[in-house]
């Protein structure tokens, strides 16, 4: 009891007085290009465009944080737990809004389940989109860096699972990723996190295989892909599920079997979107596809560079 008196005393003496002494832990239970990415950083342009502090357009218009993406709606319901970034108490919190509700039942609540941590100094977070019934703070209470705060979910204005990690000083939005000023050119010679994520300027979130070509709700939901598939599907299918994609940015999609390759094209994206599928295949023959080992490649290109890659195995039995 002793210990976490001092603890607590340790904790609110040691808020930051200045951005020098204040850094972010990553906040969340995953590995980014892995099981998450970066959807969408903080919006730089003071005008009615967008850009991130790339000075490129992974943001939108008014954009006031930072959107840590799940991959799909399975992941959120497996349960992803956020994390206090910095230490501080608990200001304020909410939760029992539903996760995935429809926009027009969330006006003025747009955050959705979230909590809000004063760091001291003028200086706090915010954490919104939180699964509902997943919070494990209350009003009052001191964390620590690295107390599980609740899960990444969907309540409020979010159309898909996500963390949005708002850091603002007196009131004014603060990008942890450039505090001090961007450059279109290179990195920020100062962040405000203990180890800074690496800047994409979109990429891949899934690669998968089907009999036929899914619906896009059953690729959020995370139910869209095969990884064994029987030798007389009707059709054999490779996807590429995207994010923070440009007009004329190319999708490179192939699946090669025990035979060679079943399929390959290059599809030109028409449009910036901020998640997109595109989706490639090959209907059966009148013989039962070759059993064994089929190889998808999906590769996102922009302007001749690879931006992203994944790979996958499937099976014929």
């Amino acid at each position: 009891m002793i210990y976490r008196a001092a603890l607590a005393l340790i904790l609110s003496s040691a808020s930051p007085a200045l951005a020098e002494d204040l850094q972010l832990a990553f906040p969340l239970d995953c590995t980014l290009g892995q099981d998450c990415h970066i959807q969408q950083y903080m919006d730089r342009d003071p005008t009615g465009g967008a850009e991130d502090y790339r000075c490129s357009g992974l943001t939108y218009d008014g954009h006031k944080g930072t959107d840590f993406a799940l991959p799909d709606r399975a992941a959120m319901a497996a349960g992803v737990t956020v994390r206090a970034a910095a230490a501080g108490v608990v200001k304020g919190l909410r939760d029992g809004m539903p996760d995935g509700a429809p926009l027009s039942e969330v006006q003025g609540r747009e955050c959705g389940n979230g909590v809000v941590i004063d760091l001291g100094a003028g200086w706090e977070t915010q954490y919104c989109h939180l699964r509902r019934g997943s919070l494990r703070v209350q009003e009052g209470q001191e964390v620590a860096v690295g107390d599980a705060l609740g899960q990444v979910g969907q309540s409020g204005k979010a159309a898909f699972p996500h963390l949005h990690l708002s850091l603002r000083h007196h009131g004014k939005p603060v990008d942890p990723f450039a505090p001090e000023g961007h450059s279109c050119d290179v990195e920020p010679r100062k962040t405000l996190w203990q180890d800074t994520p690496p800047y994409r300027p979109g990429g891949l979130i899934a690669l998968g295989f089907a009999d036929r070509v899914p619906s896009y709700d059953e690729i959020k939901a995370g139910e869209a892909n095969r990884d064994s598939l029987p030798k007389d599907a009707p059709a054999l299918v490779i996807y590429g599920y995207s994010y923070g994609t440009r007009k004329d940015d190319v999708l490179r999609l192939s699946l090669a079997g025990p035979k060679g390759t079943v399929i390959e094209r290059d599809v030109v994206m028409e449009k910036p979107q901020a998640q997109a599928f595109r989706a490639i295949g090959k209907r059966a023959a009148s013989v039962p596809w070759p059993a064994g080992r089929y190889t998808g490649r999906v590769t996102l290109l922009r302007e001749g560079r690879v931006i992203d890659e994944k790979t996958g195995v499937l099976t014929l039995r």
